[in-house]
């Protein structure tokens, strides 16, 4: 019986401005130090383990820190990558043209390459992986962490930010890319991190992409992504292994997202132990009865992994609200089957997100604190 409940957060953190600063010279093919890139990407991943355990957070993660984001990354691994992919924003951004306007004057929207494949996937080398796990591993150990995990893109995802204009179908291309991402997967899990794969294309590539078709239709094509992932990560213990949902993180309307309950059958097929999801933000703060309501259909292998605290807005969640979101999925399948978590990450792209550092780490905090209560 699980004694106390413990504590994650979906993966990317506030970057110094020295990361940033090395990530974007690396992005504009800039001339800089390797050297002191490879020391400024340990010294941060070192300093943000010691931030989380300070927060309290039992299953951490490296930040995401050398990557410029949780899916364009690839871009620097893989060949076959050029020109830019088509930019389309969310269905629900378009429908309030002044938010929209008001976000892209402010610099709310993120501008970074997003190549679209041209040629044939092949990977380059595996420096940068094995210097994120090797980053990781020495922080864990240093800080005698109890648990790491690594995020890693799904086929999915990386289909939805980095378009086809080379693979025969869609579904060549996903296929492709599950292939060459199956030893990254391998790698991180072999290393004895966690592999946590970040699937947006479970849900917001519905109403950023997929927007002209129905709900069924675009299930049909999500359980298709599964499908893919789930031949990727075949020689893996689904028990090293998390999923995380999303549908985008951002602030603004989100009345495009398709519901938790239309996606619930297609998500607990991941092979997955650990699924995290949204539940905090107030587009799907209501949705826990989705899992009260399913409770006969969740397997008894799967963990949930809700997100108690919201990654949009600089409030920081009283610990007493945390505690009451966790009793709700507590009360459906127990407490040694939920693990709290945050809705999704605070540093999704490099430079660049809605939430203050300091603030990102009070809200860990107060999701720890909230942990604390429930147990």
């Amino acid at each position: 019986m699980t004694k106390r409940i413990l504590t994650t957060h979906v993966g990317s953190l506030p970057r110094s401005q020295d990361v940033v600063d090395f990530i974007f010279a690396k992005e504009n093919q800039q001339t800089f130090d390797q050297a002191e890139y490879d020391q400024t990407m340990s010294k941060h991943v070192g300093t943000v383990v010691a931030k989380q355990m300070d927060a309290g957070i039992d299953i951490v993660s490296d930040g995401e820190t050398s990557k410029i984001s949780y899916a364009t990354y690839v871009k620097d691994r893989y060949t076959g990558f050029s020109g830019d992919s088509p930019r389309n924003a969310p269905n629900d951004l378009k429908m309030f043209p002044d938010f929209l306007d008001r976000l892209a004057k402010s610099g709310g929207t993120p501008q970074y390459a997003r190549p679209m494949c041209t040629s044939e996937i092949k990977p380059k080398d595996c420096k940068d992986l094995d210097n994120d796990i090797n980053n990781l591993i020495t922080a864990i150990k240093n800080q005698n962490a109890r648990q790491g995990f690594m995020n890693a893109a799904s086929p999915g995802v990386i289909s939805l930010f980095l378009q086809n204009d080379f693979y025969s179908s869609r579904e060549k291309y996903l296929e492709v890319l599950g292939e060459v991402m199956q030893a990254e997967y391998e790698a991180i899990v072999s290393a004895g991190l966690h592999l946590q794969l970040d699937c947006p294309d479970l849900a917001l590539s519905r109403h950023m992409l997929f927007t002209d078709i129905s709900d069924d239709e675009f299930i049909q094509i999500a359980s298709q992504h599964v499908d893919v992932l789930n031949h990727a990560i075949r020689n893996i213990d689904p028990s090293k292994v998390r999923v995380h949902i999303c549908w985008g993180n951002y602030e603004g309307p989100h009345v495009c997202d398709i519901p938790m309950k239309k996606m619930f059958d297609t998500l607990m097929k991941v092979d997955a132990h650990q699924i995290l999801f949204e539940t905090s933000n107030p587009r799907h703060a209501h949705e826990w009865t989705v899992f009260q309501e399913r409770k006969k259909d969740i397997p008894d292998t799967k963990i949930l992994v809700p997100g108690v605290i919201d990654s949009t807005t600089n409030f920081v969640e009283h610990p007493e609200l945390v505690a009451q979101r966790i009793r709700k999925f507590t009360n459906i399948v127990g407490m040694e089957r939920v693990i709290a978590g945050s809705d999704c990450g605070f540093g999704t792209f490099a430079g660049f997100g809605a939430i203050a550092p300091d603030i990102a780490y009070a809200k860990l905090k107060s999701l720890s604190e909230g942990a604390a209560l429930v147990s």
